[in-house]
């Protein structure tokens, strides 16, 4: 059974940092690229960082500079570091592990940047 969950969410202020991770289990991890998504209430789902079972990396234009995605093939983890956030990062954040047509979702964890 294959397992993405998600963990570091929280309450942050403006100009703050947060690391998110995401555990995988049930699949061969280095395999996998991985990514972190996240949905605003009543906005799409969209990209934020990925990156490849290689190591390379992508990032949403609105994060550039600010967020950085690693893997851990060690420890089946994927994080995503968020510095200098900003109130309009608040959304509901998903781990996502793909190969070829398959695709695994997290449940989400939460990311508030309010003062």
């Amino acid at each position: 059974q294959v397992q993405l969950v998600e963990s570091g969410g929280g309450l942050v202020q403006p100009g703050g940092s947060l690391r998110l991770s995401c555990k995988a289990s049930g699949i061969i991890f280095r395999l996998y690229g991985m990514g972190w998504y996240r949905q605003a209430p009543g906005k799409q789902r969209e990209l934020v960082a990925g990156i490849s079972s290689g190591g390379s990396t992508n990032y949403a234009d609105s994060v550039k500079g600010r967020f950085t995605i690693s893997r851990d093939n060690a420890k089946n983890t994927v994080y995503l570091q968020m510095n200098s956030l900003k109130p309009e990062d608040t959304a509901v954040y998903y781990c996502n592990g793909w190969i070829a047509a398959m695709s695994y979702w997290g449940q989400g964890t939460q990311v508030t940047v309010s003062s």
